[in-house]
């Protein structure tokens, strides 16, 4: 199926920074699985210092389903994937890291669990974790925090593979780390979240740039932000609106400016 440039039914946005060993596999994985499912695809460098750039311009000259978008200076990964969505034409958004470790064979099952109607956000639960023990340990730690407090039944809301409908995600409150914390922000609006078995994968080329302090502590300080903005919203709340009569005819109105002033 040939993706319509104007209405794809699916946007899948991907944060890149420094990925030029993994996202020339990544893409070819993508374009496979989504075969059969209109789409395009958004890749936001995040400031790179390698050829990310250079490669994507490459690609996207090739296909035209290949979106690039580039950050002058790093804003890190909750801006990227925010400024994809609003970038994004598709119904649904399908998200997923720029390091290979997302299998992109996961997405069409996702999609599909997605579409049935019944909820807002489908996220990937990663039931075997391949990562070094830092992220195993602060992520671990975080998820038992964040569900106590936060309630957003999510086991892994970390997994960076989510599919989440445009328009619910575009009502979200935008802040740094966001992304970690989307379950919970969707449920605040009303919105039904579910989560689903993923595959994981070592990474590939490249470093992790996450660690103690920008992963764990840090989540931990956005929690409360989180905890804050649940406490003080009202949404979803709900509206009657009631049954105007018939407007009064033209010539019976009063117009404004043929109403003469007090004397």
């Amino acid at each position: 199926m040939h993706s319509s440039l104007q209405s794809p039914l699916l946007s899948i946005l991907i944060p890149a920074k420094d990925e030029v060993g993994n996202l020339p596999g990544l893409l070819d994985e993508i374009s496979l699985a989504l075969a059969d499912i209109d789409h395009e695809v958004i890749v936001v460098d995040d400031a790179s210092k390698d050829g990310t750039w250079e490669l994507l311009r490459q690609r996207a000259e090739k296909d035209a389903r290949l979106r690039p978008l580039r950050h002058a200076t790093s804003a890190g990964q909750s801006t990227s994937v925010w400024q994809a969505a609003w970038a994004a034409r598709g119904t649904w958004l399908g998200t997923l890291d720029g390091d290979g470790q997302n299998d992109p064979a996961d997405l069409p099952r996702l999609f599909e669990r997605a579409q049935r109607g019944d909820v807002t956000l489908v996220a990937g639960h990663r039931t075997n974790r391949r990562d070094d023990w830092i992220k195993r340990v602060s992520s671990r730690v975080a998820n038992r925090v964040r569900s106590a407090l936060l309630n957003d039944a999510t086991p892994d809301t970390g997994c960076g593979l989510k599919v989440v409908r445009r328009d619910a995600f575009l009502l979200l409150p935008y802040f740094d780390h966001m992304h970690r914390f989307l379950p919970a922000l969707v449920r605040a609006q009303g919105g039904e979240c579910v989560s689903v078995p993923v595959n994981h994968r070592p990474r590939g080329a490249g470093e992790s740039h996450y660690g103690l302090n920008n992963r764990l502590w840090v989540g931990l300080v956005d929690m409360v932000g989180v905890m804050w903005l649940r406490r003080r919203s009202r949404l979803p709340a709900a509206i009657v609106e009631s049954v105007h009569s018939e407007p009064a005819p033209l010539e019976s109105r009063t117009d404004s400016n043929d109403v003469e002033p007090a004397p």
